[in-house]
């Protein structure tokens, strides 16, 4: 469906009815929103047409998207504003899942019942793998929009090239590594190479880490209350064994760092057979790739698994009860099933609730896009992302190691002990 359809859909003002009635009194609420995105791309005006669209089904309230970079670029700057102070700072915004603790311990959150007035049939629409990370305390506090996990995307051409089924993944560690091996060819260094899989370790590792770590049996990288990690179990260590073996040993994937943003370049030039990537890319990947490509769940090793990922929608303490109950109903029209359907379809994004799943639209488009419905089946074996108290500098540790052993400057052991070690020092002071 394309953006000027999306304008049209009945389903929105059956929403708006359905919600809390805002109080206008001649004035229009200016509902700041930071999201993590720089200015102009596509998804940018994707968000601009849904601000001007809502607007329009509800005159008395304006969202204004405030694109502010990375996620990490977001939480930053949305902090400091929010403790500044002033008519600049965000209302709400669209932040990691996994910053929750992030907002929590600053103290900036409103949680999302007290919105909803103990509305939790709309809560639990959502699928229960994307609230995991929104729920802390007894209490929600963001709401799932831009959600995905990592899947596995291959070139059908190549497979077959190579003697390969090209309509199968590779169902398990072993396949992948053995499928690898038949899919890279020769290197020469002075010129374009072709590898069998890219696994990128550059930006976040963690995440895409997190999906061989719960294959190996370490079903979470940290408690569920923040303040414990579990990066040198002998799962973590395994699992990193396996990453880095792949490079050393098998030599079937880039030895070093993988950049997480040119990976899908490589994979388009066939420079790459196959890549682990966000659902997020689907379209991306749907619209550039200049051969047939398949996506499949992550293989399986000890179990099936994968992380969820992306971003939540929050709403912060400096928000009037009226601008609260605009925010409300911003986010019940943002997240209804027909809006959801559009952002998955146009995003390659995950659509958060079963009910988008039953949208004549959607259904449309899985008949003719069946890969679209990967990331969804996966979420049965899905499990919530690393997220702890003081996220950023414990998920930057283990980044650290992570790109340690995979460089070569530490084996995996050394390494994540070492990252253990560091998160203990930080998170030390939430235990009780």
């Amino acid at each position: 469906m394309h953006r000027r359809n999306f304008l049209k859909l009945s389903g929105a003002s059956a929403v708006a009815a359905a919600l809390p009635t805002v109080a206008r009194a001649g004035k229009v609420i200016d509902l700041p929103i930071y999201y993590p995105v720089a200015v102009g791309g596509p998804i940018a005006k994707i968000m601009d047409g849904y601000a001007a669209a809502f607007h329009r089904a509800n005159p008395g309230i304006r969202v204004h998207p405030i694109y502010t970079g990375s996620y990490q670029d977001t939480t930053v700057k949305a902090l400091t504003a929010l403790h500044g102070g002033g008519a600049s700072a965000p209302k709400l915004a669209v932040a990691l899942s996994v910053d929750i603790f992030t907002y929590y311990d600053q103290g900036v959150l409103v949680p999302i019942e007290d919105l909803t007035q103990g509305d939790h049939a709309w809560l639990n629409g959502f699928y229960p793998a994307f609230l995991a990370n929104s729920r802390l305390k007894g209490k929600t506090w963001s709401v799932p929009f831009q959600r995905s996990t990592p899947v596995l995307y291959w070139n059908k051409t190549a497979f077959k090239s190579a003697g390969l089924d090209p309509d199968r993944a590779p169902a398990n560690w072993d396949e992948m590594r053995d499928y690898a091996r038949r899919l890279t060819r020769a290197h020469n260094p002075k010129s374009a190479t072709e590898w069998g899989l890219q696994i990128p370790s550059s930006g976040f590792p963690y995440w895409l880490f997190q999906g061989l770590a719960i294959e190996n049996g370490q079903t979470h990288l940290a408690a569920a209350d923040g303040t414990r990690t579990y990066f040198d179990s002998p799962e973590t260590i395994g699992a990193l064994d396996y990453m880095v073996d792949l490079s050393r040993k098998a030599r079937v994937m880039p030895a070093g760092i993988i950049n997480w943003g040119t990976t899908p370049q490589d994979f388009f030039k066939s420079r790459c057979a196959m890549m682990w990537t966000t659902t997020g890319n689907l379209t991306n990947v749907r619209k550039h790739a200049p051969f047939p490509f398949g996506v499949g769940m992550l293989p399986k090793h000890k179990r099936r698994g994968a992380p969820t990922g992306g971003g939540n929608l929050y709403v912060f303490t400096n928000t009037t009860a009226e601008e609260r109950a605009a925010a409300l109903r911003f986010i019940r029209w943002v997240t209804a099933p027909e809006q959801t359907a559009d952002w998955g379809m146009q995003t390659g994004y995950i659509a958060t609730s079963p009910a988008a799943w039953e949208t004549p639209a959607l259904k449309r488009y899985l008949a003719g896009f069946p890969a679209a419905a990967v990331a969804r089946d996966q979420l049965k074996y899905a499990e919530p992302e690393l997220s702890t108290h003081e996220n950023q500098r414990v998920t930057q540790v283990f980044n650290n190691a992570l790109q340690a052993a995979l460089t070569g400057q530490k084996g995996p052991a050394e390494a994540l002990k070492k990252a253990q070690a560091d998160a203990d020092a930080i998170l030390q002071r939430y235990r009780v």
